[in-house]
């Protein structure tokens, strides 16, 4: 726990907000990507694609118009942007070719120890309709992978089909390669790496590499759980063997096999060497596309939507590729910052000319709902989903999530029951019940639940953040915060633990530190409506009017074209600055907006009082539209009726003071 150092950190400078006209903020400098020299090599594939985004630093896509990108703004109240690609705008239907290199990624992910890639080309190859999936494309013998895209990134000059000489060293290590992948599927990887040690086999070579790995990262987790309670004990486990393993890998003589450019590349990650990380991934899936792990190491490298859409054409697949929009939408989901266009794309990918059955796609759809907030859908789709598949564990936490929200008791309280007799030893089930808990208000229960999915996976994001979350209810402001900064250690992505920092240290009325960390949320979600009430509501505690003025205003660019609350905060601050012209603007669209929404007069009489008074004030102000809004507001039921009916008087026997402002033009705003 951290709660004592808390205190003692040193203060983060006081941020000011970017004025309106400049409304989208530089990103930071370590976002930036270099690319390796062999990459920027690359000649974009031709076609025509069109992609709509959330940009979380739009002004600086005009960089990309030297790469053949053409921006520009499509949705203010969204902040969104159209990028256009010279790239083709339809999706290539699933052919032989692909189906055959589905069913090979299967076999192949296999006998590497690559369970999860295998699972997933498995559902895939599943998904596709019988008859279109029992259509063949037969490959020579020698073939391991499929020929390099002619656009892709050269890897080097090396042929990427796999020689006679390497197959004939496969059939001889055959017996030792399936007695180590024995003990490799038994976990017992130190055991396997110690099997594999004479393999000279490429295949051989990578379960040799890729055992020693995964055993390295067993001994650091258990050190790791030794110092349980420990002051001395690293946020996150520390695997000092790493760079070892890198060495060694490079060392290899199969270099430009995928699966150990593949293994270089996560390597590289675990050692925060991101852009030689980025090469080795592009480089694997040039070799062999159907490797998701790949495809995952590389969407995991990616910061934000521009470096996504910046890296789409090094990919060395055409933009017309199924695999192609995939990936878009795994990683835009994974950046929170999904559009209506992923969700055209996924509804096209659930085409019967694609994967109509893919329960994968279906749950991207679903994510990708969750995000635009669209939770009566996404739990429709997820409702299909587990009707197609009861025991399906992946996602159910985000299902629990939108149960939560939608506060949907009955159906979080079946699942729970339901699939803790399931796998109760699954970190997404555990997050399910603690969410079930949470809606119960016994936050404790929940705690206990969402600390038992960060004990059977320390990676999973959801749980820390759920957990700081329930002390935030609980008012555990310091155990909260050090929830928070576990969730930010494993990915510094993620807005909701930044914006969950905030609210932690704006209970402790830190004001000035959740602003800091505001605003580390904003620069990852700039279209959140919240996260920049939440800094004008920070600015305001703090005495700087201006700027919560500032951040009210961007938030309202992006709200709901109904919105009036935050239209009646603007018209508080600016009449505490004394600006009664702008306040009484923010009043008029009030009352605007209530009676288009056809609301009663009581919830506009406040600001129908104020506008009245100010014309009955002001020198040359507008008696008629006084006259008529006093008249709605004694007419109603409204607790100001009286008052009105008192100014209405005055209105009609003097016709206006013309005195100017006076004192009395403090009507409460939105109290």
């Amino acid at each position: 726990m951290r709660p004592a150092a808390l205190l003692a950190e040193p203060l983060p400078p006081t941020p000011t907000p970017t004025p309106t006209s400049e409304r989208f903020p530089s990103p930071p400098p370590q976002t930036a990507i270099t690319l390796p020299p062999t990459l920027l090599q690359f000649t974009p594939c031709h076609g025509r694609v069109t992609s709509s985004l959330p940009f979380p630093f739009p002004w600086k896509c005009c960089s990309f118009r030297a790469e053949g990108y053409n921006v520009s703004h499509r949705s203010k109240s969204r902040l969104t942007a159209t990028v256009t690609l010279d790239m083709a705008s339809t999706v290539v239907s699933v052919d032989g070719e692909m189906i055959d290199g589905i069913r090979k990624a299967i076999k192949d992910c296999a006998d590497r120890g690559l369970q999860h890639a295998s699972k997933w080309a498995a559902e895939l190859l599943a998904a596709i309709p019988p008859a279109r999936r029992r259509t063949r494309q037969e490959f020579p013998l020698y073939l391991s992978f499929p020929p390099p895209h002619p656009h892709a990134p050269l890897a080097s000059a090396v042929d990427s089909r796999v020689s006679p000489e390497e197959l004939s060293l496969e059939l001889d290590e055959a017996d030792i390669l399936s007695t180590g992948m024995a003990n490799f599927r038994c976990r017992e990887f130190a055991r396997a790496a110690h099997t594999l040690s004479a393999c000279s086999s490429a295949k051989g070579q990578f379960l040799w590499l890729y055992s020693q790995y995964l055993a390295s990262e067993k001994t650091a987790l258990r050190d790791w759980n030794k110092l349980d309670m420990d002051r001395s004990q690293p946020t996150v486990p520390v695997n000092t063997s790493l760079l070892k393993l890198y060495e060694t890998a490079t060392s290899l003589e199969n270099t430009s096999d995928p699966w150990i450019l593949f293994l270089r590349g996560l390597l590289l990650y675990r050692l925060n060497r991101r852009e030689e990380a980025i090469e080795c991934a592009l480089l694997s899936l040039q070799r062999y596309l159907w490797n998701w792990s790949a495809w995952d190491l590389l969407s995991n490298l990616i910061n934000d939507g521009e470096e996504l859409f910046s890296l789409l054409p090094l990919l060395p697949i055409l933009s017309t590729h199924p695999l192609f929009h995939l990936f878009q939408i795994r990683t835009l989901n994974t950046l929170h910052q999904p559009s209506e266009n992923e969700l055209g794309l996924c509804d096209r990918l659930l085409g019967p000319d694609y994967f109509p059955r893919s329960l994968w796609i279906m749950s991207l759809r679903a994510n990708v709902l969750y995000h635009l907030h669209d939770f009566s859908a996404a739990e429709q789709q997820f409702e299909k989903i587990l009707k197609v598949d009861p025991f399906r564990v992946d996602d159910i936490d985000v299902y629990s999530n939108i149960l939560y929200v939608t506060e949907n008791r009955l159906t979080l309280s079946k699942l729970a029951h339901d699939f803790l007799a399931l796998d109760k030893d699954r970190p997404e089930v555990c997050c399910l019940v603690g969410n079930h808990y949470s809606l119960r208000a016994e936050h404790e229960k929940a705690i206990r639940y969402f600390r038992r999915a960060t004990q059977l996976d320390r990676t999973y994001l959801s749980a820390w953040t759920l957990m700081g979350h329930e002390y935030v209810e609980m008012k555990n402001s310091h155990a909260a915060i050090e929830a928070y900064r576990r969730a930010v250690d494993v990915n510094r992505k993620d807005y909701r633990a930044w914006y969950g920092l905030g609210q932690a240290y704006e209970l402790l009325n830190m004001h000035q530190y959740a602003l800091h960390y505001y605003q580390h949320a904003t620069a990852l979600r700039p279209y959140d409506v919240r996260l920049w009430q939440a800094q004008g509501a920070s600015y305001q505690e703090m005495g700087r009017l201006r700027e919560a003025i500032e951040c009210l205003k961007r938030a309202l660019l992006g709200a709901d074209a109904n919105e009036i609350a935050i239209a009646l905060k603007l018209a508080r601050l600016h009449d505490d600055l004394d600006e009664t012209s702008d306040a009484v603007a923010y009043h008029r669209r009030v009352i605007d907006v209530s009676r288009a929404m056809l609301k009663p007069v009581a919830e506009w009489a406040r600001s129908a009082m104020y506008i009245a008074r100010y014309y009955y004030l002001a020198d040359g102000g507008d008696l008629e539209l006084a006259r008529d809004l006093l008249e709605k507001v004694a007419g109603s039921n409204s607790e100001d009726a009286d008052s009105a009916a008192d100014l209405l008087k005055r209105v009609k026997s003097t016709g206006g003071l013309g005195a100017g402002l006076g004192a009395g033009m403090g009507v409460g705003v939105g109290d």
